[in-house]
């Protein structure tokens, strides 16, 4: 078996609203397709980042509340490339975003940051 790249991440949002709001308007996401699966009570939200179809939103009805801290086994966080970082966080905080300070990746010498959606999924910005 070859892997040949990753396809999609699935993230499981509490208010979908709220969520579509954030990926779309906020981090300027394009929807691809929205379907809502009525047997499921869920939504189900495909997403591009930068013409590559790369997340998928979802709803269910009352998912459990992320663990963040200590952190527990499992995905740890979301990371997208950017090109300038301070402009990416001036950008955040404009729209209310708190997003933490810019650390250096110590062995790429590279600019980092955090920040969180509604859920509390972190998301990592990453300079290139």
């Amino acid at each position: 078996m070859k892997l040949k790249k990753i396809h999609h991440i699935a993230v499981i949002c509490s208010n979908y609203e709220v969520s579509k709001d954030f990926y779309v308007r906020i981090l300027g996401l394009t929807p691809i397709r929205e379907v809502y699966r009525e047997e499921r009570e869920s939504y189900k939200l495909d997403l591009e980042v930068n013409g590559q179809y790369q997340i998928e939103l979802f709803s269910f009805p009352d998912p459990p509340v992320r663990v963040n801290y200590p952190e527990a086994a499992g995905l740890r966080h979301l990371a997208f490339e950017v090109e300038n970082i301070e402009e990416a966080i001036q950008y955040l905080t404009s729209v209310e975003v708190k997003v933490e300070d810019i650390r250096i990746d110590p062995w790429t010498q590279k600019k980092f940051t955090f920040f969180a959606d509604p859920d509390g999924l972190p998301i990592e910005l990453y300079e290139c």
